[in-house]
């Protein structure tokens, strides 16, 4: 049986004559005959009496019509539903954020959820690279917004590369470093340098400009994922933070010297072999207005 069948018994119903029924649907009379007929032929009994040109439901029709009602509601509403996810009415978005791409992101995302979408869920988690994109495999999450050079190239992955951004090394107004006009790197090693975990590529950055001791290992004295803690140690005291500069713009930008010319790529990382969340598209264009250095 078929939802149009259905419908054309549950109208029926309602109007109670073939001919005026017929009409309604803009169906000729010997079509929906033939509909009503192949229903009953598949539910194995009459759901109509016949009487002249009159009919009226049987006892069997009777129950079938409050079912028969019952599913195409249903399916009424899982068309709706359908357009509202598609439309990011409803629905969820289950979004793993790198650092740096977290200290930019996390806030406006809910914020724009929270007054766009306020029936949809929103499940942020926050980690390492590794254990995001193991999240990601596992079905556990949408999508990964990540400074790319940190992420393992992969055949299963899918990257959208969305914007560069310039990282610096950066401190409070007030720090000993913050009126120079130059700061030869080597001044840099005089305090405490704050970072997230570096990908090997920005490591070999570092030691192209710096030297060996500018190797992560050597160079970094406090390591977290959350580099919204570490901007916070940076603002009360003298320790130098390496990161994206637009995550903090109340910081002082040191004049390294050799300057550090080093930019993050995020990215949102998808599976190539699935099909999207619908908010997915909604989250690339809000990347696109709060990931850059302007």
């Amino acid at each position: 049986m078929t939802l149009v069948q259905l419908k054309h018994f549950i109208e029926l119903a309602r109007i109670g004559s073939f001919s005026r029924a017929a009409d309604k649907l803009h169906l000729t009379q010997p079509a929906l005959s033939r509909s009503i007929k192949a229903l009953e032929d598949e539910l194995g009994q009459a759901v109509f009496d016949r009487v002249g040109r009159l009919i009226e439901l049987t006892p069997f029709g009777q129950h079938i019509l409050s079912r028969a009602q019952g599913l195409v509601d249903e399916a009424q509403e899982l068309r709706i539903s359908a357009q509202q996810l598609q439309q990011g009415e409803i629905g969820s978005l289950r979004i793993g954020l790198g650092s740096g791409p977290g200290a930019l992101l996390m806030t406006p995302l809910m914020m724009f959820m929270a007054t766009e979408h306020p029936k949809a869920h929103l499940d942020i988690s926050r980690g390492s690279t590794a254990l995001l994109v193991q999240a990601l495999r596992e079905r556990q999450l949408d999508g990964l917004v990540l400074d790319i050079r940190s992420l393992t190239p992969h055949a299963d992955l899918k990257v959208d590369v969305l914007q560069e951004m310039k990282g610096s090394f950066m401190c409070r107004k007030a720090h000993p470093l913050a009126k120079r006009k130059q700061v030869p790197f080597a001044a840099l090693r005089d305090f405490p340098i704050a970072s997230t975990p570096l990908s090997d590529e920005v490591a070999r950055i570092l030691m192209e400009r710096y030297g060996p001791e500018a190797h992560p290992d050597t160079l970094v004295n406090l390591r977290c994922e959350e580099i919204s803690s570490l901007l916070d140690v940076a603002r009360t005291s003298d320790a130098v933070v390496l990161a994206i500069r637009q995550a903090a713009p109340d910081l002082v930008e040191l004049p390294v010297f050799p300057a550090l010319n080093a930019k993050a790529r995020f990215g949102l990382v998808t599976m190539a072999s699935r099909s999207e969340a619908p908010f997915l598209g909604k989250l690339r264009k809000l990347m696109r207005g709060i990931l850059t250095d302007t």
